[in-house]
């Protein structure tokens, strides 16, 4: 029950702090989703960051599982791809999709190589 408890309280901090993002940097119609892009690299960065901490099993819960699985969303991406189809924005659709994927990727990558670097054990 404690598990399920901190997942949740991390899920709605990370939810939150998704939203207020997207809240202060809408995206235009038609235009390129930068605070969904934003924050799914930045969760990214942060996931492969944390777990080369190894943390402890609450902590990793509440901060991975929770807070950055609440903060990134694969469905807004999703949907924010379709959205730039549908306003025949095909090219920043493309730069979006593939974008994402390659800037997500290195984030993870480079969060993992910082937490080393930094806590070298």
């Amino acid at each position: 029950m404690k598990q399920l408890a901190v997942i949740a309280v991390g899920g709605a901090l990370g939810a939150a702090a998704r939203y207020g993002l997207a809240a202060i940097w809408p995206t235009p119609e038609g235009g390129f989703p930068w605070a969904i892009f934003a924050v799914n690299v930045s969760g990214c960065l942060l996931i492969g960051f944390l777990m080369a901490l190894q943390p402890p099993t609450l902590a990793r819960l509440f901060l991975g599982t929770g807070v950055l699985g609440g903060y990134t969303t694969f469905s807004a991406y999703a949907l924010d791809f379709q959205r730039l189809i549908s306003a025949a924005r095909v090219d920043l659709a493309l730069l979006y999709l593939f974008g994402t994927l390659v800037a997500a990727l290195l984030a993870v990558q480079t969060g993992d190589l910082v937490a080393r670097a930094v806590f070298a054990r």
